[in-house]
């Protein structure tokens, strides 16, 4: 079986440096450029022409990391899930001037969800009904544009609790994303289970994947191999899929990409 090209996240210098690298193999990119709120809510258009014009030639699947800074998709107060909305929306216009097709956006669960669900009545329910009336209107507009949204794991230490959040939309345009060093980190300090099993949780659902390596303990972004996290059964639970996701790297140092696939190549995981 040919390993899976893999692809990174990367803001619009860092785009200038693996430029030719990712136009290589066409491999997926996720821009990082667009999720701050000074950018959403000033002139991003000329940062926008700019990857543009790096991006001539390019046929990959192409994403961006949506808005999450200061807020979760999940309020229960309507003038908070208006701003959310708003940010959302001026996402989804970033993908629009870009051409990408798929945004991220951050889970609404916590460690402390897991362990108050079953103290607090409906307290599912009221997580999803939420968060349905802050995104129902971008996920329609998502579904006539051509985007998908991908909801990443954070907290979540029930990798469940956010598939049936996603199977809730009832919608194409509403799929699951996993951040590999978010996983391990609910694993190896809020018991949560271990990498591979948030893949296969997701299952046909999973449309992203933010490959990072880390110690079970913090957010590391560290290079591939640097951690802990066991990548073997990672990837074996990956070749399960019958449909490849986005396989993005999400290194802090960036400079780490070149030794991040020389490791994954050694191993028969990517390239």
């Amino acid at each position: 079986m040919t390993p899976p090209v893999i692809g990174a996240a990367l803001g619009t210098a860092d785009l200038e440096t693996y430029r030719d690298w990712i136009l290589e193999k066409q491999r997926d990119l996720e821009l990082q450029s667009f999720h701050a709120p000074d950018v959403l809510g000033g002139d991003w258009q000329p940062e926008a022409d700019r990857i543009n014009a790096l991006l001539d030639g390019y046929t990959g699947r192409l994403g961006i990391h949506g808005p999450f800074w200061g807020f979760t998709i999940h309020s229960n107060d309507p003038e908070v899930r208006a701003v959310v909305t708003k940010r959302v929306n001026q996402g989804l216009d970033v993908c629009q001037a870009v051409g990408a097709t798929q945004m991220v956006l951050h889970s609404p669960y916590t460690a402390w969800d897991y362990n108050n669900f079953d103290n607090l009545e409906n307290a599912r329910d009221m997580v999803v009904q939420n968060t349905h009336a802050t995104l129902s209107g971008a996920v329609k507009r998502a579904e006539d544009q051509g985007v998908t949204l991908v909801i990443e794991n954070i907290e979540d230490i029930a990798p469940r609790d956010r598939r049936l959040l996603v199977e809730s939309f009832d919608s194409p345009a509403v799929r699951l994303s996993i951040d590999t060093g978010h996983a391990h980190y609910a694993h190896g300090t809020n018991g949560g289970p271990p990498v591979d099993y948030y893949v296969r949780a997701a299952a046909g659902l999973l449309d992203h994947v933010h490959l990072q390596d880390a110690d079970g303990y913090a957010d590391r972004h560290w290079a591939i191999g640097e951690g802990t996290i066991r990548w073997h059964a990672v990837f074996r639970a990956l070749a399960k899929l019958e449909e490849q996701p986005r396989l993005i790297m999400e290194l802090r140092n960036k400079a780490g990409i070149p030794a991040s696939i020389g490791y994954l190549t050694r191993e028969g995981l990517g390239q």
